[in-house]
């Protein structure tokens, strides 16, 4: 037990006697400290005592649309711990090719009686689909909150990053390092954080190096949201004389650094490459990848703290919060060769 005690004291940064004051539920001790204990018991893998369990006010629904994409899982890990934090079940539902719709998790989740759903990257965010099934949950009673992708159509809170202002970050540092064609690889034309990285990405390449919509827009290429995806779409990109490729997502960035090996090329010597997420391990590839950072922790607790409001009936107007990314700078950028390369001049 002793030895227990001084693990979790020096995991929790407080001391032995403190922890046994937190694991016998005596007072006296700040909330802050106390939670501190607890996640130390947690993170070493303890079971915390029963008297100190939380108590689930209910259950709130999150549904994303795969884990495969590492973001998604921090995100996810995100929301969970500000929801049982606030005394929520979280209840991940996640969609998988040839499984459940979103729809179909949405049925599931409200026939379970959730007091809320958070949806991550969800129908909101495809600009086909039928936005009618929003107003239907609503009239359900059902709380929500919308996570990357805007419809006016949907009376509801929206919790986005600013995808405009992310390309200006990684285009404007690609051009300090005196890149002039810089290409842009981007997932399929119909979702909103699309759209919005290509109005983005069109508006910098003007601000910056003077291209007119025309010129900018023909250094876009759409695919998949994959490795493959990023494969395909920069090989195309620096076959048109591309030195640079911003990536719509960091698994894309990993396609193109594979593009550009499998054309002879190095990175970051021959071609730079940019991502978008800095999700986890990302600053550990070869090279580690310069990215834009998503600002999950903000998003995913300004989520949380939104959808709590909704179910306390002191419900958010149909607005959108943006939160500001930010670009790391790693190894996968560098000035631009002294030539071009591909075929395009």
């Amino acid at each position: 037990m002793t030895a227990r005690l001084a693990d979790i004291a020096a995991q929790a940064g407080v001391s032995e006697a403190t922890v046994s004051r937190v694991l016998n539920g005596k007072p006296g001790v700040a909330a802050a400290t106390r939670q501190a204990v607890l996640a130390a018991l947690d993170v070493l893998g303890y079971e915390r005592p029963v008297r100190l369990r939380q108590r689930s006010e209910g259950l709130v629904g999150l549904i994303t649309p795969e884990l495969e994409n590492p973001i998604f899982p921090a995100l996810a890990q995100v929301i969970g711990q500000a929801l049982t934090r606030q005394g929520y079940t979280p209840v991940l539902a996640t969609q998988t090719p040839g499984g459940s719709t979103e729809d179909e998790l949405t049925e599931m989740l409200v026939d379970r009686g959730v007091d809320g759903i958070i949806f991550v990257s969800g129908l909101h965010a495809d600009t086909s689909a039928d936005m009618g099934r929003y107003e239907r949950l609503r009239a359900q009673g059902v709380p929500f909150v919308l996570v990357d992708g805007f419809s006016p159509r949907v009376r509801a809170p929206f919790i986005s990053p600013d995808d405009r202002a992310a390309m200006s970050l990684a285009v404007t540092h690609l051009a300090s390092l005196g890149h002039t064609r810089i290409g842009l690889a981007l997932g399929p034309h119909r979702f909103v954080p699309v759209l919005r990285k290509a109005e983005g990405f069109v508006a910098a390449m003007r601000e910056r190096l003077g291209l007119s919509e025309e010129e900018a827009s023909a250094l876009i290429e759409h695919s998949l949201y994959t490795l493959e995806g990023g494969q395909a779409a920069a090989t195309a990109l620096i076959d048109r004389g591309c030195t640079a490729v911003v990536c719509a997502s960091d698994m894309m960035a990993l396609g193109a650094i594979r593009a550009a090996r499998g054309l002879g090329l190095q990175v970051p010597e021959d071609v730079s490459v940019v991502g978008f997420d800095d999700s986890t391990l990302i600053a550990f590839t070869d090279p580690p990848l310069t990215t834009v950072r998503k600002p999950v922790p903000a998003m995913g607790q300004a989520a949380v703290r939104t959808l709590l409001e909704e179910i306390a009936g002191t419900p958010a107007p149909h607005s959108e919060f943006v939160f500001m990314p930010e670009l790391v700078v790693r190894g996968s950028t560098a000035s631009a060769p002294p030539t071009g390369h591909g075929t395009s001049p």
